[in-house]
């Protein structure tokens, strides 16, 4: 059993280190009246319950909302204005990858 510990270790390592760098796109999502770490909990929870989000991050002086999609996954503006919408935000502006969604 000793002898196979260091093996799966070393695979799960792996593993997770692949699962790390295999991130999809990313976008940033302006949003108009981001005032508090409340408001950043509010729009981040909204985002983050879209399918294939994989992480979300407020920078609340900036007014932009980052938002990184799982490998494979895009986000389209009109389901973002939703998103940002359902937390009582409005819309600024959207700024997709080269090639990603608009």
């Amino acid at each position: 059993m000793r002898k196979l510990l260091p093996p799966i270790l070393l695979a799960l390592a792996l593993t997770v280190a692949t699962a790390a760098h295999a991130a999809g796109p990313t976008y940033r999502v302006h949003v108009a009246g981001l005032a508090c770490p409340f408001c950043a909990y509010g729009i981040e929870k909204s985002l983050g319950a879209i399918d294939g989000v994989a992480r979300v991050e407020t920078h609340i002086e900036d007014g932009v909302v980052i938002v990184e999609m799982a490998e494979g996954k895009t986000l389209d503006r009109a389901e973002a204005a939703q998103a940002v919408e359902d937390a009582g935000f409005t819309l600024d502006g959207f700024e997709a990858p080269a090639g990603g969604s608009q």
